[in-house]
């Protein structure tokens, strides 16, 4: 499908985009109101938009995602949608009941300009019910900005510092990961035995299990009293730069809630930071479990460090996720040579953020040479692996056309993971995520030297 791209790379003077490597910002503010207990996502714009996204995270998490619409016509695109969205919200209420309803808008809106905020103090809103909303135009940034706008959202909108004393907890803003991992995440901090508020928490929502009973509202996210008293906590922990990280400064602005923004906890280097920072703040030590399991991963980072070494590897997808990944790889002993998100910014001098600087600095270190880029594309990525090749690809399930072109094997990590089951239920992160991604990773490369090898070298041990 993909033969046919080019060795030869050309400067893009159009600056236009060849299969993209990012989705749409109202996704990612989609998926992150599923994290509300009780919130009805709302996509202020037209039907279709909010069909795209609905069916994008059903796929990858092969649960249903609810959401309302506007269901903008061209009457709303000439004149403005503020009637739709005040029947919208008068109607989410009477019939569909949330708590909270979540808007987040689209290219359109942001296009003809609808001021949000006017609009919900203009709406009939019933009493003990909220509405809280993000700008996410999808012509800027990607799906983990509209995933850090929504979160920025809830901040703004519900978090309060009721008290003149932090009470002793910890604010956990996870980033776009999966269910599975936020799981993971509380597992580990509870196992410290310190108190903890994760805001947005989609476990239990887009991970619910199957009782023979439909529920708009699964018992899963996190309450509105929870992100309300996040302004009492102690401190915030945000887990990846572009996706929380947004959230946690607003919050220490808002309710001078300290902030530290660690690496999504992807391998054993990221996990230790996370649980430092909690033991320096809370004075906690680390239990015998957690120090067991990381015993357990460096044992088997050693039994098989034979079948990573000096693996070249190109890895792509959001940015929190490629900067743990790539400093996980080095840790194996894997020398990351391709390394591109297609989120925005990033770009070294920008303010934006700092994506090529963090992995930049990492290869340097380990005396790599990489190509890395910030807003790139997957033809771009694509012909990196023509000049130099791999020996894997580590991404979502877009990656799996370049990875059949060029007869390479893909890891599946991130969002979105279409073709593949089960993904979302299992951490990538913690020492325990650390020990799956091994059995991933070791599994195709040696399946690939299975099937390669000739007879006289088909091993049964390996």
């Amino acid at each position: 499908m993909l033969d046919c791209t080019p060795k030869e790379q050309k400067e893009r003077s159009s600056g236009g985009i060849i299969n993209p490597a990012k989705t749409c910002q109202p996704i990612g503010a989609m998926y992150a109101a599923l994290g509300i207990h009780s919130c009805l996502p709302h996509s202020h714009g037209s039907q279709g938009c909010c069909s795209f996204h609905r069916m994008h995270l059903s796929r990858h998490f092969r649960e249903p995602a609810m959401a309302s619409t506007s269901s903008f016509t061209e009457g709303a695109s000439v004149f403005g949608g503020g009637a739709n969205l005040k029947t919208a919200i008068k109607n989410v209420f009477s019939i569909y009941n949330p708590e909270v309803m979540a808007i987040h808008t689209t290219c359109l809106t942001e296009t003809i300009g609808d001021d949000i905020p006017s609009i919900i103090k203009s709406a009939e809103i019933p009493e003990g019910k909220l509405v809280i909303h993000a700008n996410t135009p999808s012509y800027q940034g990607s799906h983990i900005t509209g995933f850090s706008n929504m979160t920025k959202g809830m901040v703004s909108y519900l978090a309060e510092a009721a008290l003149t004393v932090k009470k002793e907890q910890v604010n956990i803003i996870p980033g776009f990961v999966n269910p599975g991992d936020m799981r993971e995440i509380k597992r580990i901090v509870k196992a410290m035995g310190i108190t903890f508020i994760m805001f947005p928490d989609t476990s239990g929502v887009l991970d619910s299990p199957l009782t023979g009973k439909f529920s708009m509202y699964p018992n899963g996210g996190a309450t509105v009293d929870q992100i309300k008293d996040s302004g009492n906590s102690k401190l915030t922990l945000a887990f990846g730069r572009f996706a929380a990280s947004d959230a946690a400064e607003l919050l220490a602005k808002k309710c001078q809630v300290p902030a530290t923004v660690l690496k999504t906890p992807i391998g054993i280097k990221a996990t230790d930071a996370m649980l430092m920072a909690l033991r320096r703040a809370f004075s906690q030590e680390i239990p015998v479990e957690l120090e067991e399991e990381r015993g357990q991963l460096v044992d088997i980072m050693t039994d098989t460090h034979f079948h990573f070494h000096g693996k070249q590897v190109a890895i792509f997808g959001d940015p929190d996720i490629v900067t743990g990944l790539t400093e996980f790889v080095l840790s194996l002993g894997m020398k990351p040579v391709h390394i591109l998100t297609g989120t925005p910014g990033g770009a070294i001098g920008s303010g934006m953020g700092s994506f090529e600087e963090d992995i930049n600095e990492m290869v340097s270190t380990a005396g790599i040479k990489a190509n890395v880029k910030a807003g790139g594309d997957l033809f771009t990525f694509h012909q990196w692996i023509k000049n130099e090749p791999v020996d894997l690809i580590i991404g979502n399930t877009y990656g799996k056309y370049i990875a059949r072109a060029e007869d390479i094997p893909l890891v599946r990590v991130g969002f979105p993971v279409l073709d593949r089951s089960v993904h979302s239920y299992l951490p990538i992160v913690g020492y325990r995520g650390a020990m799956r991604l091994i059995e991933s990773i070791s599994g195709a490369l040696l399946d690939r030297a299975d099937r390669d090898a000739s007879d006289e070298d088909f091993e049964l041990v390996m």
